[in-house]
């Protein structure tokens, strides 16, 4: 009940970035909705929905969920409410948030962030500004303790990078802020987060809003600057990075395994299969900065494990096995000790 409570807290400081008419009626939505939501859209002239791992809702003028939409009774966004919780989610300083802007997204104070569809002005084949918000998704963030155990178990005393795949919504971004805050803290690793688009850390003001231990961050760097940063000037034993794989930064992998240090990084891919035929994934599993590769079940099951594998038995190679033998988690708190067959 405490942590339902937590949780639904949690949506509550995310929906603030709402305008004020919006926000009065989807904070009084049920408790037990709030605490499992991931999302909150706000699309111009359609009902506001909520959406959890398993379910869509939609908010009635009465602060109802319903999986239904029903003629005339929900709450729709206005063209207004879109351009007042757009100026909301900027602090009324749209200028101060134009580098975010630009990058589709706001990071909130809490951690949460905002994405953002309009139209697109291009300038010399860059995008230049947004204009004409039309719909605001406002993803919720969640900080889980102890959500990367059972990985930290198998990878935690290894010294080795690591990838963590699965869908969208599946939980890795999750995942890894547990595995900095605890290479960070029971491990005593020097550990670096290159934070490109606020995800991890959710910096604001210069404030970290999510609990990343004793790490070092890097926020707003690309990757690849970050890694370098990292490189020549923190002496890292870990750097931890989201969505990892465009050629320049797979080359950065191998500086960084040069230099001694351990990466883990994420990609979406929801099985070994998937992670082969993409390029960037093969080409991650052959920069040798990865020793495990941890697969995630799908968004019905945020934070459930699949899989840990040795990424030489997914590129065919010898010696290597995979570590299906482990105990399960998701993110509500439930353990499934069913284990799996080798």
């Amino acid at each position: 009940m405490a942590d339902n409570i937590q949780s639904a807290r949690r949506f509550d400081k995310a929906a603030r970035g709402l305008c004020s008419r919006l926000f009065e009626r989807v904070a009084r939505i049920d408790t037990n909705i709030k605490s499992q939501a991931q999302e909150i859209r706000v699309r111009v002239n359609k009902p506001i929905a909520v959406y959890t791992p398993n379910e869509r809702y939609f908010i009635t003028i009465d602060c109802k969920a319903v999986t239904e939409i029903i003629p005339g009774k929900m709450l729709t966004a206005t063209q207004r409410d879109i351009s007042d919780s757009f100026q909301n989610l900027c602090n009324y300083s749209v200028y101060s948030r134009q580098n975010e802007i630009l990058k589709g997204f706001i990071t909130m104070q809490g951690g949460h962030r905002a994405g953002l569809c309009g139209t697109a002005v291009y300038r010399n084949g860059a995008i230049h500004n947004l204009r004409d918000i039309s719909s605001i998704n406002i993803r919720v963030s969640r900080e889980i303790y102890g959500c990367a155990d059972e990985v930290m178990k198998t990878v935690g005393n290894l010294g080795c990078g690591v990838l963590l795949c699965g869908p969208p919504s599946c939980g890795k971004t999750t995942l890894l802020r547990d595995m900095a805050r605890q290479f960070s803290t029971s491990f005593g690793k020097k550990t670096v987060v290159v934070d490109e688009r606020g995800e991890l850390a959710g910096m604001y003001s210069g404030l970290p809003q999510n609990d990343l231990g004793l790490s070092d961050v890097l926020d707003g760097y690309s990757k690849s600057d970050g890694v370098m940063q990292a490189l020549r000037c923190l002496a890292p034993d870990y750097i931890l990075c989201d969505e990892i794989g465009t050629q320049l930064e797979c080359e950065l992998l191998e500086q960084a395994l040069n230099a001694g240090v351990s990466v883990v990084a994420t990609v979406h891919s929801s099985s070994r299969e998937e992670l082969i035929k993409k390029p960037q994934g093969l080409r991650l599993l052959k920069s040798g900065a990865f020793k495990k590769v941890v697969f995630l079940k799908n968004r019905n099951t945020p934070g459930e494990i699949k899989e840990i594998a040795d990424a030489e038995v997914l590129l065919g190679g010898q010696g290597g096995r995979t570590d299906n033998d482990h105990s399960r988690r998701n993110f509500g708190g439930n353990y499934d000790f069913t284990k799996m067959h080798r």
